[in-house]
């Protein structure tokens, strides 16, 4: 009988912390592969699929010996808002339009409060780090024009 677990696809990431000895590219390939990526408009978990995919990079960070997001705030492309939180703010908003809508839909208007909460936490966190500035604030009215 198969499995019918739920979730991710069952796959694990590679275990060990230097570059497999089959990888072929060099550090300064690597970096150069992910700045162009950035270049072209992709995001951070966009370029680790692409490098995976396409040139048969597993990590980055064991080749490069820095993450992808560390390669892409070098190049000086990093976003302004970190890709969880944007990924989280683009959700509320749709959540939003739709609630707009349907105003009776209670389901999701306790989904668009869920989000909200994990926008409050995350935010928190980034504030504390120093990415997000101290006077950032998450207003429902801004997050729908995103």
């Amino acid at each position: 009988m198969p499995k019918t677990e739920r979730g991710r696809s069952q796959s694990t990431r590679p275990v060990g912390k230097r570059p497999p000895a089959w990888a072929k590219y060099t550090p300064e390939e690597v970096e150069s592969l992910t700045v162009k990526l950035a270049r072209e408009g992709h995001n951070t978990s966009k370029i680790g699929v692409v490098l995976r995919d396409q040139y048969g990079i597993p990590l980055a960070k064991p080749i490069a010996g820095k993450s992808i997001m560390e390669i892409v705030k070098q190049a000086g492309l990093a976003p302004p808002i970190p890709e969880d939180l944007d990924v989280l703010l683009r959700r509320a908003s749709r959540l939003a339009v739709h609630l707009e809508k349907n105003r009776k839909d209670r389901y999701n208007v306790r989904s668009l409060q869920n989000v909200e909460a994990k926008i409050h936490k995350l935010a928190k966190y980034y504030k504390r780090e120093g990415v997000l500035p101290a006077d950032w604030k998450y207003e429902a009215k801004t997050a729908s024009l995103i």
